[in-house]
């Protein structure tokens, strides 16, 4: 059975169904990312997921648990990583997770044999008597991440769990998750950064306006829906460039504020072409999950 199974969900406020005919299942011992732009619904299934909120139609399966209906149940064997720090600020580090596993049935000394892997896992193991305000983002955030894990939760929610962090914070938050999936916990993904979600992620599905667009394997989604190799072109004159340029060398193209973006098969041509302008300059790189993600998403802005 998948730790986490979601079928026909719907969910509306008012006029906006926010989710409309969800299905979602979520392998054991994977990381599942779940991607998509604002508004597309995933906060809103994150909340049905856990039990937060009633469906308007449909099921949700937690670890065997029908929700919201055993939501109790299912939340003793779940960590969750919210996208705001709701750490205690007049609590040590130490405080904060003796008093997250209280609300879990956990004995002290339960808490405390439990203390010094999560505070390894952390990079906080020194800091175990040092308040929330000495601790800078990224130390907080992994705070975070150790706090979810003091039950044992086989299935870990992790909402942005990177947001606003520098990138040395990043791949730390990055490494400790990778050690929880060789443990074998269960990991679902919120994220806007699809370099994390291609690093970390076993399989990804894309929602939009409350649906499924895409579905799999973050590579198998990058050779399914884009060109294998991607241009960006940009620089005095380009706009003289473009038609010819794509004409000659690109299977599509978008022209993005300054930047022209050239997806082509061979790039060799093209890039010949532009060593030889000066006026533009040129990144040639692979495609990557940003690329299927704005192609079947757009890229206008959403609120």
């Amino acid at each position: 059975m998948p730790p986490l199974s979601l079928k026909g969900l719907h969910k509306r406020y008012g006029a906006a169904e926010v989710v409309a005919g969800l299905d979602l299942e979520v392998e054991p011992g994977t990381c599942h990312g779940l991607l998509g732009p604002n508004g597309a619904g995933k906060t809103t299934t994150l909340r049905l997921a856990l039990g937060l909120i009633d469906a308007d139609a449909g099921e949700v399966s937690l670890l065997g648990h029908p929700m919201p209906r055993e939501a109790s149940r299912a939340r003793q064997r779940v960590g969750v990583v919210p996208q705001a720090d709701n750490l205690d600020p007049d609590f040590t580090v130490r405080e904060n997770l003796q008093v997250y596993g209280r609300y879990f049935g956990l004995t002290t000394q339960q808490i405390e044999a439990r203390l010094p892997a999560l505070l390894e896992f952390a990079g906080l193991a020194g800091r175990a008597e040092s308040k929330i305000q000495a601790l800078s983002g990224g130390m907080k955030r992994r705070l975070a991440i150790a706090r979810a894990l003091v039950n044992d939760p086989e299935l870990v929610f992790l909402d942005e769990p990177t947001t606003g962090l520098d990138p040395q914070a990043r791949h730390l938050i990055w490494q400790g998750l990778r050690k929880l999936a060789a443990r074998g916990k269960t990991l679902l993904l919120t994220t806007h950064f699809m370099e994390e979600a291609e690093r970390l992620c076993d399989r990804v599905t894309i929602l939009d306006r409350g649906r499924v667009i895409a579905e799999g394997p973050p590579r198998e989604l990058i050779r399914l829906h884009v060109e294998p190799h991607v241009v960006e072109i940009h620089g005095e004159g380009l706009d003289a460039w473009r038609d010819s340029l794509a004409e000659r060398h690109c299977r599509r193209c978008e022209r993005v504020g300054e930047t022209l973006f050239c997806y082509t098969d061979a790039p060799q041509a093209l890039v010949a072409e532009l060593d030889g302008i000066a006026s533009l300059s040129y990144l040639h790189r692979p495609a990557n999950l940003e690329d299927v993600f704005l192609k079947l998403t757009g890229r206008d802005l959403r609120d």
